[in-house]
């Protein structure tokens, strides 16, 4: 939050030119967002995957009954907020790219809020909201993979295709050094790099072929390379990567704000605060309603309701597919991330206020 809040600064200050010039500046061959957005976020995108690959294994969602409730809410999730993009951008192609915009929810930023509220929230809506995000990174990932790749190389793609299986063939054998993996991740970077498509996949690719020991009940991170690695990894994501990237793509001119007008921020914008929490809670009651599905424990409809409007909190991921749905338009950016950002603000605020409004002893003080 700090981090994007200095880049609104900056980009509105005396200084804008310098801060903008900083990001345009060519270091070994990439510019400084360059590096930020296509090396940095690809060790985001790994922690994304080491976190997929253990809840599936080894944690909340190891069994299909725990993965059917913030399954479906993470469907409906990312069909809500798509069908109003796409309902405001059907008449043009060029803007109609950007539809799985607004379908991401940040899970940091989302934690964070519900953190904040402390015992406000149920722990079941904490871990409901936990899973379910890692549900919708796994879809956004898929979305980055099949959507936003144009331009391939056969060759270089054969050569990622070639690095993967050998990543598979050494976890198969067994071994368990984590310099092995890493190395290979980076050569798989390089050549993914190469090949056309976005090279954070590698991390995603990497993140997957990280060995896992399952530990029913109790934590294994001294065991684990996969615990280990997400361990180490996580105070550097946290701290520095997602905060840089914060920095260097949420800066915009707010003497702009007249393109909130226009259908890519206000379909954004839309999405999120409107088609997020609607495809969340819709699917959540038909599931709990049909059976499919058990309610979070302790949580009542009013409270799901409040962490869905949380789920529209789509702040780095939603800025990332951004990027993709708009390589060649500065223009196009700036209103993604206006949208983003005013639909990830009023989506969090209003969340809160109904979470604090539902707090389990507000409602027991209500019905006495």
């Amino acid at each position: 939050m700090v981090a994007a809040a200095a880049a609104l600064i900056l980009a509105n200050s005396p200084i804008a030119s310098a801060y903008f010039t900083l990001l345009k500046t060519y270091v070994a061959g990439l510019s400084v967002l360059h590096w930020i957005n296509d090396a940095l976020m690809a060790a985001f995108f790994l922690l994304v995957a080491l976190e997929i690959k253990r809840e599936l294994l080894d944690g909340h969602l190891s069994t299909w009954p725990r993965r059917i409730l913030p399954g479906l809410a993470a469907a409906g999730g990312m069909a809500g907020p798509a069908l109003i993009y796409i309902g405001f951008n059907a008449g043009s192609p060029d803007t109609l790219r950007g539809w799985a915009i607004p379908t991401a929810t940040d899970i940091a930023f989302a934690l964070g809020v519900l953190s904040l509220l402390g015992s406000r929230v149920p722990i079941s809506l904490k871990v409901f909201l936990t899973a379910l995000a890692i549900l919708d990174d796994l879809g956004a990932i898929a979305v980055i993979a099949v959507f936003y790749t144009d331009e391939i190389s056969p060759v270089w793609l054969a050569l990622s295709g070639l690095m993967i299986v050998l990543l598979a063939v050494v976890n198969w054998a067994g071994l368990e050094r984590l310099v092995v993996y890493l190395l290979l991740g980076a050569v798989l970077w390089f050549v993914v790099f190469q090949s056309g498509v976005h090279a954070t996949l590698a991390g995603v690719a990497l993140g997957f072929a990280i060995p896992v020991h399952r530990s029913p009940g109790q934590p294994d991170a001294a065991a684990s390379p996969l615990h280990r690695l997400e361990h180490a990894l996580h105070p550097w994501v946290t701290f520095l990567i997602v905060p840089l990237f914060g920095f260097a793509n949420a800066g915009v001119p707010l003497g702009k704000l007249a393109v909130l007008a226009t259908p890519v921020p206000l379909a954004i914008a839309a999405g999120l605060f409107f088609g997020k929490p609607f495809g969340v809670f819709f699917t959540v009651w038909i599931a709990v309603k049909m059976r499919w599905a058990r309610r979070p424990e302790g949580a009542s409809f009013a409270q799901i309701y409040g962490v869905a409007l949380i789920c529209g909190i789509g702040f780095t991921m939603s800025l990332f597919i951004g990027l993709l749905a708009f390589p060649s338009s500065p223009v196009l950016q700036e209103a993604v991330k206006i949208g983003v950002l005013l639909g990830s603000i009023v989506s969090g605020i209003a969340g809160a206020i109904v979470l604090i409004m539902n707090a389990p002893g507000r409602a027991r003080q209500h019905h006495s």
